[in-house]
């Protein structure tokens, strides 16, 4: 694939208003520029991109080779060359990422440290996380408006190049989120040994996604999904030649035109399709995982957007870190959702989230936590208690052991391993290193959750009865002791007691004695 670009028009002098956005994909690195309205909203002056076969070497080989680590660096300094011609600082883009994909790689880090110093430019790997947000802001920018999203339940699926991610919206409200290890250059790289072609490429494919497949269905057999939209780099890129203005495409058509395109050599599909090799490679898997998908859900007709993926990807890489209140929304409704299924206490799991919202505003200079902690801390809360579905006895060990094996829409690994962590230690022993998930985490996310802990063991204190006794807190400092006092509250000898097992944690953190005063 050549560079693609289109005319650089700035609409205006002030280049304060531009942003940038880098992005190495799995099979491409593509640049975007773009001018920030006065709304907030983003408009697309100049879109670069060309390949670079990152996910064909980690798939291949787990290693991404120096000849495709100089071809990245080489592209970045042409687009640097770019920006430096018009006036913008080229060692600083607003984004500059890499693909998920990346983390496979044995030498990730060497990639990045190269590209650090041949381009002076700093790239963090997208997480698992981000991709979700991406996705959801996907979602809910550019393809709302198709008609299988107005269905009662609708559900989207990405197949990237690595991993495939269903959402599940149940009347325009996510109700569901999975991921599976399955993905069109994953699966191209494992499948490509068999040396089949044509059909028997099919039939490959399909078994090797079998085991996927059937995760899949299983997942979703308990819901009627009336509306199916497809999204992905591969399969968008062909879009235009199965559906036309966003109309559905029957699945014979889809059925149809994945024959036919496993019946192309790659050389073959790059001239049909105007795309790069790479891209061409990952096609029919691409094609056949989504297909599968839409047979084994019973659908006659799939949505699959004509809209361009790697723009838009690049667009909402600018705009996921300002996302709004929505998005929170969805990831505690995704916790709320994962407590029911396991029949925790929900009144109590809400209240104790907001005895943790008080102490989080009013101590800020004490714990200088962010939002994402705050909401980390608000998951924590929710299901802190899951594990009393296996059984009350030590159940804060059940809990990490649900919440480290579930789905959490929204969030990455790394926070899905701190909620479970703070749940685990909202009783009895505190962090140790003797911990395995806790002794994995870096020194600063280990700290981040003796911070989470030792507010939600306070917080859970004051709410031993889970009966919400508590409705006012006021709270002094003095220079050794966090004094709360219970306006309301005449008997506090519960609340008490069990401050005195849960606040050790909180003084060992921040070196406070924590102690409930009398309302006189």
């Amino acid at each position: 694939m050549v560079l693609s670009r289109k005319p650089v028009t700035f609409p205006t002098a002030d280049p304060s208003l531009l942003v940038t956005a880098l992005h190495i994909g799995a099979s491409s690195v593509s640049m975007v520029i773009a001018e920030r309205g006065e709304n907030g909203t983003l408009i697309p002056i100049d879109f670069l991109e060309q390949p670079a076969p990152l996910a064909q070497d980690v798939f291949g080989g787990n290693v991404v080779s120096n000849t495709t680590t100089e071809r990245i660096v080489s592209i970045i300094r042409g687009y640097q060359q770019t920006l430096s011609e018009l006036g913008l600082d080229p060692h600083n883009f607003t984004r500059s990422v890499a693909t998920n994909v990346l983390h496979e790689a044995a030498n990730h880090e060497a990639v990045l440290n190269r590209i650090r110093i041949a381009c002076g430019l700093p790239v963090s790997m997208i997480d698992d996380g981000e991709m979700t947000r991406l996705i959801y802001l996907k979602t809910r920018r550019r393809i709302q408006h198709l008609p299988a999203m107005s269905q009662r339940t609708a559900l989207v699926v990405h197949v990237g190049p690595g991993n495939t991610r269903a959402l599940l919206f149940q009347e325009g409200l996510i109700t569901r989120y999975t991921s599976y290890r399955m993905g069109t250059h994953r699966t191209r790289e494992a499948v490509e040994a068999s040396l089949a072609e044509g059909p028997s490429l099919l039939r490959v494919i399909r078994e090797h996604a079998s085991g996927n497949l059937s995760q899949l269905r299983f997942d979703y057999s308990d819901v009627s999904i009336e509306g199916l939209v497809l999204i992905g780099y591969e399969i968008q890129s062909v879009a235009s030649f199965v559906t036309k203005n966003n109309e559905a495409c029957s699945l014979k058509k889809l059925q149809n035109f994945t024959s036919e395109t496993a019946s192309l050599t790659d050389l073959e599909a790059v001239k049909r399709f105007q795309l790069d090799y790479q891209t061409a490679e990952a096609l029919i898997p691409s094609l056949e995982i989504n297909l599968a998908i839409a047979e084994i859900l019973q659908l006659k007709e799939v949505h699959i957007p004509v809209s361009e993926y790697e723009q838009g990807l690049l667009h909402d890489l600018l705009a996921s870190r300002e996302l709004t209140d929505t998005f929170a929304a969805e990831v505690l409704r995704s916790s709320r959702i994962l407590a029911e299924r396991y029949q925790s206490d929900s009144g109590h799991g809400e209240h104790v989230g907001k005895l943790c919202e008080h102490f989080l505003k009013n101590l800020q200079d004490l714990h200088h936590l962010t939002e994402h902690d705050a909401l980390l801390l608000q998951v924590a809360a929710i299901l802190h208690e899951v594990g009393t579905y296996v059984s009350p006895r030590a159940h804060h060990k059940h809990s990490e052991y649900i919440i480290l094996n579930s789905e959490i829409f929204g969030l990455d690994r790394v926070d899905v391993t701190i909620v479970a962590l703070v749940s685990r230690y909202h009783r009895h022993s505190g962090p140790r290193l003797d911990h395995a998930s806790y002794a994995a985490l870096s020194t600063e996310d280990r700290i981040r959750v003796c911070k989470l802990a030792a507010i939600l063991r306070v917080a859970d204190a004051l709410e031993r009865t889970h009966a919400q006794r508590v409705s006012k807190i006021e709270i002094t400092r003095t220079a050794s002791r966090l004094k709360i006092r219970l306006p309301g509250l005449e008997d506090t000898a519960i609340e008490r007691l069990a401050m005195n097992s849960k606040a050790d944690l909180f003084e060992q953190v921040f070196g406070l004695t924590v102690t409930i005063e009398e309302d006189n």
